[in-house]
């Protein structure tokens, strides 16, 4: 008994520090609980792919079949089915409402750059596990999305070609493809989830940002039970809202055409990937170089990891920065406008509306975060004197 005591402290003293009694700063609002919401969607999405396996087939003549199989024939298996489908569009929104309260906020800003950097290698998993997982039911935008995809590696120089057989397993996407992408589909979610474990305490570290974004060791309160409570009604108003797709519109944010079987002798007369993938779609296909275009993607992902240190204003929230506040909704509208050029034809005038948003996106990043900090610390500079 003495044993099992001494063994169970240290697990009950780290979630006190970390969950009952962590100070928050006693000012942060309902747009902090986004990180609460996506801890909950990793847990629904590892659960339910857990049990989705074990019906599912890994092979291109029974995969499709099996999807149906858990559809039909098996008892919950369309709520499983639907919630896992489903949640990874939840998953996406809550993240990428976490990121841009960031980015508002200045949460990459220091101490805090280790947390932004964490996140954002989990958002580029999440990105890979996702479009894997979109391979997996052996549909035709299954297939083709998947053929398009991966077939980008080709312009890399000397190892494209390479790179692409070793990710098919052979010169085609055939058995082998869909073989290794269940693998890394099934083993992704908890890399993802030890990530998560390394971003809260990064987080933890240093404590949350706030609405001021002002350091602060005074005005912090327990989370429990005040943020708790905020929190779970967050969840709850969550749950709700993905409910509503889960039972009433479960197919309005997938494509009509993955419930073709997978077809290689026709093609989709439009290949498009899931929602949350179409503003990284938009700025590859705005470049019609291919090596080019794969380029802009590593860069998009390279200017988020570079965020922390581009930035060079002594101010963190965007509540008092007018000029910063404009532009981030600009951005915000950016990326809205991708999303919906990427869904459509690779025809003017969308071509050029995605080269501009694309030009935009990259301007917001790597001109003017660096300048208007600049700008920022001359006038606070100016004015002291």
């Amino acid at each position: 008994m003495k044993r099992f005591s001494i063994l169970k402290q240290p697990i009950l003293s780290v979630l006190n520090a970390h969950i009952i009694e962590y100070p928050t700063p006693s000012n942060i609002n309902y747009l902090w609980g986004f990180g609460v919401l996506a801890g909950v969607c990793l847990v629904i999405q590892i659960v339910t792919g857990i049990f989705l396996a074990m019906h599912y087939t890994p092979h291109v003549d029974l995969a499709f079949l099996s999807v149906e199989h858990i559809m039909r024939d098996v008892e919950g298996g369309w709520f499983l089915r639907y919630m896992h489908a489903n949640g990874a569009s939840m998953f996406f929104i809550v993240v990428y409402a976490h990121m841009f309260r960031g980015l508002y906020f200045g949460s990459y800003a220091s101490p805090r750059e280790f947390t932004w950097i964490i996140g954002v290698v989990i958002l580029l998993l999440m990105i890979l596990t996702a479009f894997i997982g979109y391979v997996l039911p052996w549909g035709q935008m299954s297939f083709w999305g998947a053929t398009v995809i991966t077939s980008l590696a080709s312009a890399i120089p000397v190892v494209g070609n390479s790179i692409v057989t070793w990710l098919w397993g052979g010169f085609s996407i055939d058995n082998a493809t869909l073989n290794r992408f269940f693998s890394l589909h099934y083993l992704l979610p908890f890399v993802i989830a030890g990530l998560t474990i390394v971003h809260l305490a990064a987080l933890h570290q240093y404590g949350s940002n706030n609405p001021l974004g002002a350091n602060s060791k005074v005005d912090k309160i327990s989370f429990y039970p005040y943020f708790y409570v905020k929190d779970l009604f967050g969840v709850t108003i969550f749950t709700l809202f993905f409910s509503y797709f889960i039972f009433f519109n479960p197919n309005v944010l997938g494509h009509p055409d993955n419930y073709i079987p997978a077809n290689p002798m026709s093609t989709p007369a439009h290949i498009v990937p899931e929602w949350y993938f179409l503003w990284v779609y938009a700025i590859l296909r705005s470049i019609p170089n291919k090596l080019a275009g794969v380029a802009a993607i590593g860069l998009v992902f390279i200017s988020l990891l570079s965020l922390p240190f581009l930035n060079t204003s002594p101010i963190r929230s965007s509540n008092f920065k007018p000029l910063q506040r404009k532009f981030f909704w600009l951005l915000f509208a950016d990326a809205v406008l991708l999303s919906w050029i990427g869904q459509k034809p690779v025809e003017d005038p969308y071509v050029i509306i995605g080269q501009l948003g694309s030009v935009f996106f990259f301007f917001y990043f790597l001109v003017f975060i660096p300048i208007s900090g600049k700008l920022e610390n001359y006038l606070i500079h100016y004015k002291k004197n």
